[in-house]
């Protein structure tokens, strides 16, 4: 079968910085798909890149058969692209923001209705259709630019950082509408998050411009093979920093009030170490999180 989306090559500049450098990637279909790092690691730019945003100084990407960049045309009706910022039209109601987007996307009168309601129901949307755009919640104008984005039935949506300032229970809802989209179409989403990735079939770590790796969850967590102690202590970043002087070969990190420190170590070395600087602390040895994988890699 076909892949969904095949980058060969893939960079662009914006003058001496290089946002995306040489990415090759293939997303295969029906699959959600997460490009995962944090701010400035070309995420943007490589979605950007991917829907004929932005044109790239190397490189190709081809959408369901169609080269993005030589078969505009062809390539813009078989894929979505829902950005960062709100985009629609906040004096305009739900329904006729839908409708705007399905006329420009060429979808006929007669489908536009059957589509419009079936989207809308599976987003929960339906009991608003009359409310203007801008009277929306965060989390329901997400779900409207999900929908306007959808209603042209794309074979790949492209979503840039959807949930970011939505609030939880729209984040999670938001997430179980695109499982749902899975069995339907391809699904590619940025992300600086680390516990959505984990909702993902596969994914992309990227940092600098560059992939670091491509794995399902679960493979990238089994790439961390040393151990991975959290330590529970009242000062996490005196012991964090304490931690990483007397094991310079560790991995240390803060996670909220917790430090986890990645390293062949025993935990009971560990707990010594602190108590030997003044810190009392719980050390337990516990399963590696992406955070985990995704430190190790960026790691010098």
């Amino acid at each position: 079968m076909e892949p969904a989306v095949v980058i060969t090559g893939l960079s662009h500049r914006f003058g001496a910085v290089r946002a995306v450098d040489g990415i090759d990637l293939t997303v295969n279909r029906n699959e959600v798909f997460g490009i995962v790092g944090p701010d400035a690691a070309g995420k943007s730019t490589l979605m950007r890149l991917s829907v004929g945003v932005l044109a790239p100084a190397a490189g190709s990407v081809v959408v369901a058969g169609s080269d993005v960049h030589r078969q505009r045309d062809a390539a813009r009706l078989k894929l979505g692209y829902m950005s960062q910022a709100f985009s629609l039209y906040r004096d305009l109601s739900v329904d006729e923001n839908i409708w705007f987007f399905a006329t420009l996307r060429g979808v006929s009168r007669r489908d536009r209705e059957a589509r419009a309601s079936r989207l809308l129901d599976a987003t929960g949307l339906a009991p608003f259709r009359k409310r203007l755009a801008g009277q929306l919640s965060g989390g329901m104008k997400q779900k409207l630019g999900l929908i306007c984005t959808l209603v042209h039935e794309p074979a790949v949506l492209f979503l840039d950082e959807p949930t970011n300032g939505v609030d939880p229970v729209s984040r999670r809802e938001f997430w179980e509408i695109l499982g749902e989209l899975r069995e339907r179409i391809t699904v590619i989403v940025t992300t600086p998050a680390l516990d959505e990735a984990e909702r993902c079939d596969r994914v992309a770590l990227m940092n600098d411009g560059r992939l670091l790796a491509v794995d399902t969850p679960e493979g990238l967590r089994e790439r961390v093979t040393d151990p991975v102690w959290e330590v529970d202590v009242d000062e996490p970043f005196d012991a964090a920093a304490v931690l990483g002087a007397q094991l310079p070969d560790a991995q240390v990190q803060l996670f909220g009030d917790r430090v986890h420190v990645v390293t062949a170590v025993p935990g009971e070395q560990v707990r010594a170490l602190l108590e030997s600087a003044g810190h009392t602390s719980r050390v337990r040895r516990i399963e590696p999180s992406l955070e985990d994988a995704y430190v190790r890699l960026v790691a010098p």
